[in-house]
């Protein structure tokens, strides 16, 4: 019985160190369903989109040491009176390939709104080098919207957090 356990013991920090699977997909509608509102009817005439660097793993001790990191991307409606259309939220790995693609269709924020992509530490498919494209759009003048990437893990009794802020990817303007 001793010796079950202590292989079990022994047995479990590998498991837990395999690679995660692809986790359940997270239903932006439901998750953020208080943020959101109708899409509008009118024509989308602004549009934009923002590039965010994340990393669900970073290299430490020389390069000898993977650290894991949960990643929750915030995509934030800046304006006090219009709404916010996210078009496309996509997630890509270190070789640029799609890992994950988080809208069926188009959703609105309302004003001063946020919905949040969350991607657990134990999922490290985007890698040292993982980002997120986000598209929106709004029917006429908007502040841009701010968006960004939280990332949080640690090793041991040491802890880290930092926040990787979107580079616009296209000037927001009209079409």
């Amino acid at each position: 019985m001793r010796t079950g356990l202590a292989v079990a013991m022994l047995l479990c920090p590998l498991a837990s160190a395999q690679p995660a699977l692809a986790q359940p997909k997270v239903n932006v509608e439901q998750s953020s369903a208080d943020s959101l509102t109708a899409v509008p009817k009118e024509e989308l005439a602004v549009s934009g989109g923002f590039y965010v660097p994340a990393y669900s793993s970073v290299a430490m001790s020389q390069g000898k040491l993977r650290v894991d990191f949960s990643v929750t991307l915030s995509i934030h409606n800046a304006s006090e009176t219009q709404a916010l259309v996210v078009k496309r939220i996509a997630y890509f790995d270190t070789a640029g390939k799609q890992v994950e693609s988080y809208l069926k269709a188009p959703v609105a924020l309302k004003p001063l709104a946020t919905v949040s992509i969350f991607i657990p530490t134990d999922d490290v498919r985007g890698g040292t080098g993982a980002n997120f494209l986000v598209d929106w759009a709004a029917t006429g003048e908007i502040a841009e919207p701010a968006v960004e990437a939280l990332m949080v893990g640690g090793v041991a009794n040491a802890h880290y957090a930092f926040i990787s802020q979107g580079r616009p990817t296209r000037t927001a303007g009209k079409k």
